[in-house]
């Protein structure tokens, strides 16, 4: 892998240690059906070096909060988790969200509240940006009407909540302030560099079943699906060329099947 890329790829991994509730969450979230039994995840936290019973306990605590239900020894996604699970399906899954024809029109949701708590403010950045709206300016979200109107219902009540709402607008917008709204170069070269680390890590001779090998791959197929979920998914009209989102969606896919492959083996093994 080239060396700029390396040097991106360290930027763009989580660094800390893995928590227990991370490696319980990601493996629901990438699980077919949002359930596993307590078994598997038991068997899937101790790839990672976590014990049975830290991961038994982190399980409980994650019912307590409300993040996941059991029921007849397995564990189901729920609340918060759910919602997350719908933004990596959705970003998984972008070449298909991205409707086949635009017409042109930009859809704008604008501040309409006189008043607004901080944590009000960070709840309507994070749902705009799930939505893949850009910040226009303080208070006003924009982005080209080409996506369901319906996705992701519980970000879109938060906007709901907070703005007035604008479909069939027309705008000026050049398209050097569309790249820079977007962030479309940074994202194209990130994405980029994390195409060329998914192909790096598949193609390696060996790999073993370490727990630094999972860890790696753990922590890449994370910054991918983070990555995935900030594509803004604007039309083909306004895609540069090469634009390699679907590259990178495809690319991942491939890992995350040769992934859960290697975790399957491993832990039904152990």
């Amino acid at each position: 892998m080239p060396a700029v890329s390396e040097s991106r790829i360290s930027d763009l991994l989580d660094s800390r240690p893995l928590s227990a509730r991370s490696v319980l969450a990601s493996a629901l979230l990438g699980s077919d059906h949002a359930r596993l039994t307590v078994a598997e995840l038991v068997a899937v936290a101790g790839l990672f070096g976590i014990s049975a019973g830290a991961a038994r306990t982190c399980l409980w605590r994650m019912v307590s909060n409300g993040e996941l239900t059991g029921d007849d020894g397995s564990y189901a996604l729920a609340g918060r988790l759910l919602e997350r699970r719908l933004r990596v399906d959705e970003a998984s899954r972008g070449d298909d969200a991205v409707t086949s024809r635009w017409d042109g029109t930009w859809e704008l949701a604008i501040v309409s509240l006189d008043r607004r708590s901080a944590a009000a403010r960070l709840e309507l950045r994070k749902s705009a940006m799930a939505l893949h709206l850009a910040e226009l300016r303080d208070g006003v979200w924009i982005r080209p009407d080409n996506l369901d109107p319906q996705r992701l219902p519980a970000s879109r009540e938060v906007l709901d909540r907070q703005c007035t709402h604008f479909h069939g607008a027309a705008t000026d917008i050049t398209p050097d302030r569309l790249r820079a709204l977007f962030s479309l170069e940074e994202w194209a070269n990130d994405a980029r560099a994390l195409i060329d680390a998914m192909n790096a890590a598949s193609t390696t001779s060996t790999r073993d079943d370490s727990t630094e090998s999972f860890t790696y791959d753990f922590a890449l197929s994370i910054a991918v699906v983070r990555h995935l979920q900030l594509d803004p998914q604007l039309p083909v009209e306004l895609i540069p060329k090469r634009w390699p989102g679907h590259a990178l969606r495809t690319t991942y896919r491939r890992f995350d099947d040769a992934y859960k492959r290697r975790m399957n083996t491993a832990f039904r093994g152990s």
